[in-house]
């Protein structure tokens, strides 16, 4: 079967990084561990192995057909990294930049995982605390039924918004969509206030059953009505693991910052031909920030907004 594009895309990273890496050793030394496999002279070995079932994170019940999918496909990423290294692509400027900053990243990430260990596991305290202290997101948890028209952002005219601010219903906005050939498709979707900016949350709490407003994102715009609000609360129990999750990852960020701020107050750092706006004043540490309250986007609730401020969309409401 022939391979897709963006599949030989990754497989050619995956490669260029092995060759590269693999440039940086002795080609003839041996690889460490049992050997399972010999490609044109190049040994896949047990380590090896073991290394990528870690990270696929296969429960044991998976093992044996994973360890045999895994092998195969180290065998497939041997045979194109000798191709690559046949042909020099480990010798392009692109890849070697690429290289180097998955290496930099890498390194810069073992780091922090060294200073900083693995937080500790939030007490049972601290987990009440985070429930009581965010009931919109447990204890007052709704659920947002919701109907869209989704259209491009090109054919959101001016006669569209008229006719939208004319109409009760997304049904009849539909039907002046219809008479004038404009396309569109229709959705319907549910999302928790969990799941949604608090901000945006309020919003739709705010709002009559009915009442449209727009969401524009890129080049699509989605045209939203809520149906129905529901009461559907989570207690602690339920809640814990979620919460105990969600402060690890908050611990690990902030224990990750403050290495950062304290490397950055020891250093000296030089800013040459920055741009007018200076340097950024929160950088990035390379640590997942905790995704367990989502980003809070600015929502209006009149019926058709079509602002800058909602240029991102709303999160979530795929």
């Amino acid at each position: 079967m022939t391979m897709s594009r963006s599949r030989q895309l990754k497989w050619t990273a995956v490669v260029v990084l092995a060759a590269t890496l693999a440039a940086c050793g002795n080609k003839t030394e041996k690889k460490p561990g049992q050997a399972l496999a010999s490609v044109n002279g190049e040994e896949i070995t047990v380590m090896q192995l073991n290394e990528e079932l870690g990270r696929a994170n296969i429960t044991a019940a998976q093992q044996d057909t994973a360890r045999k999918r895994l092998l195969e496909a180290l065998i497939d990423r041997q045979l194109l990294e000798g191709e690559a290294a046949k042909e020099k692509l480990d010798r392009d400027p692109k890849v070697m930049q690429a290289i180097e900053r998955a290496r930099a990243t890498i390194i810069a990430q073992a780091y922090l995982q060294k200073r900083i260990g693995t937080p500790a596991r939030p007490v049972r305290a601290e987990v009440e605390q985070y429930f009581n202290q965010n009931p919109q997101f447990f204890g007052q948890r709704k659920i947002f039924e919701m109907r869209q028209l989704v259209l491009p952002t090109a054919d959101v005219t001016d006669a569209v918004k008229a006719a939208i601010d004319a109409s009760k219903s997304l049904d009849e906005v539909a039907v002046y969509l219809d008479q004038h050939q404009i396309k569109y498709g229709r959705a319907q979707l549910a999302r928790s206030s969990q799941e949604l900016p608090p901000e945006l949350a309020s919003k739709l709490m705010s709002m009559n059953k009915g009442q449209l407003f727009i969401i524009r994102e890129g080049d699509r715009s989605m045209l939203m009505s809520v149906v129905e609000v529901k009461d559907a609360p989570v207690n602690l129990e339920q809640a814990a693991p979620q919460i105990e999750q969600f402060l690890m990852n908050k611990k690990n960020k902030d224990a990750a910052d403050a290495e950062i701020k304290r490397l950055r107050a020891s250093a000296k750092i030089e800013y040459l031909n920055a741009p007018a706006s200076g340097a950024p004043a929160q950088p990035a540490t390379g640590v997942p920030a905790p995704a367990a309250v989502p980003s809070t986007p600015a929502v209006s609730a009149t019926k058709t907004t079509d602002t800058d401020a909602n240029a991102r969309g709303v999160a979530g409401l795929k």
